[in-house]
């Protein structure tokens, strides 16, 4: 059964940046599509970015284009998310995901199969 464990949240301010990590486990890696997502109490959960499981293509939301960037590891078993320029509006809680034979594709939770337990990034003003 695979599972994701995510790290790397935290307390940040207004222009740090922050790395991410998404540990799999119970699973061949390199046939996983990644994602990232992120879920505020006032909001539904929506898609931050995501990677194909060969990692050549990648896809981001247009509020994170330019300052986030999604990666992989597949000597690691890791998937990553590296959070520059962080804005108090990037405060959430990030969870990783993934699917099969993802095509880094995917902006619907719905697309997604696995997910972690969430990581809690607070940015301060």
């Amino acid at each position: 059964q695979v599972q994701l464990v995510e790290s790397g949240g935290g307390l940040v301010q207004t222009g740090d940046f922050l790395r991410l990590s998404c540990a799999v486990s119970g699973g061949t890696f390199s046939n996983l599509g990644m994602g990232w997502f992120r879920q505020t109490p006032e909001k539904e959960r929506e898609f931050v970015a995501a990677i194909s499981y060969g990692g050549g293509n990648t896809n981001y939301a247009g509020s994170v284009k330019g300052r986030f960037t999604i990666s992989r590891d597949n000597d690691k078993n890791t998937g990553y998310l590296q959070m520059n320029s962080l804005k108090p509006e990037d405060t959430a809680v990030y969870y990783c995901a993934a699917d099969f034979w993802g095509a880094g594709t995917g902006t619907l939770p719905s697309s997604y199969p696995i997910w972690g337990q969430g990581t809690q990034v607070t940015v301060s003003p």
